[in-house]
């Protein structure tokens, strides 16, 4: 499989990001992997590495929903307002525990590509890079 080039996690849970590191680096999906605990060290790493056409610029973000200093929601009230050429080609899916109605209609309104309950497992990223990279896991 092509692998991608660059993928951010983000969440304030430094457990959750050690076992999606761990599993995103043994399924081998990404060139790079970058790490955020919370909305606003990810919008700064995505202004970092998303200058003038970056090779290191994510194409995958996961976004956890409930996190301090900035949510997922107000990351992606930020990020709408960046001025970036790349925003197109880069891929947002929310991970969460709540599946609370209200969360999920939110979600549903917002310029994302998908919403995925925990724990993020194999199976889940082979679903995000088949139907948003047309790449699949292999068997």
């Amino acid at each position: 499989m092509q692998k991608l080039t660059c993928a951010l996690l983000v969440d304030d849970d430094q457990t959750t990001n050690y076992l999606n590191s761990l599993l995103i680096k043994r399924l081998d999906i990404t060139d790079q992997l970058l790490v955020a605990l919370n909305g606003q060290e990810a919008l700064e790493l995505v202004k970092i590495h998303c200058q003038a056409a970056s090779p290191d610029c994510p194409v995958l973000i996961l976004l956890d929903v409930k996190m301090p200093v900035m949510d997922g929601f107000q990351f992606l009230e930020a990020y709408n307002q960046l001025p970036l050429a790349e925003k197109q080609a880069i891929v947002i899916v929310m991970l969460t525990t709540s599946l609370h109605p209200q969360d999920v209609d939110r979600v549903q309104q917002l310029n994302i590509a998908g919403f995925l309950n925990k724990p993020l497992t194999r199976e889940k990223l082979n679903d995000v890079l088949k139907n948003h990279f047309n790449r699949h896991l292999p068997e």
